[in-house]
């Protein structure tokens, strides 16, 4: 598995795991290499309940991200109104949606073709 690889796949844990710390909903990745037009690899995707909750779900991603990896994103839009953040790590491309733009915008029925994974939490 050559490196970046390796490093992508660190950093959507990490990315994961800081989203369930905040009690993210229908938390799913979706890998975007087979996909012509991506402008990313890996697209990982969470909604909220409020526009609080998808904020302190951004914040505690770079946070986290930052603290373990020592990675800072490129980009983050959205903070205006918090319907919907993107964290643009390059590679990786994380959007929280509050629930109902997340049903609006339907980011994984627009890329069906790609591989869709949903997480899964560990049972107790």
């Amino acid at each position: 598995m050559n490196k970046n690889v390796l490093d992508d796949t660190v950093l959507v844990e990490t990315i994961m795991t800081a989203m369930r710390e905040k009690k993210a909903d229908n938390i799913v990745h979706i890998n975007m290499d087979k996909i012509d037009t991506a402008v990313c690899s890996l697209f990982v995707i969470t909604s909220a309940a409020s526009t609080v909750q998808v904020r302190a779900i951004a914040d505690n991603i770079e946070e986290k991200v930052l603290e373990h990896l020592k990675r800072k994103m490129w980009r983050r839009q959205g903070d205006e109104n918090a319907l919907w953040i993107i964290l643009d790590y390059g590679s990786v491309v994380v959007h929280i949606f509050q629930t109902e733009c997340r049903k609006y915008y339907a980011l994984e029925d627009l890329w069906a073709d790609a591989e869709i994974v949903k997480f899964q939490e560990d049972i107790a």
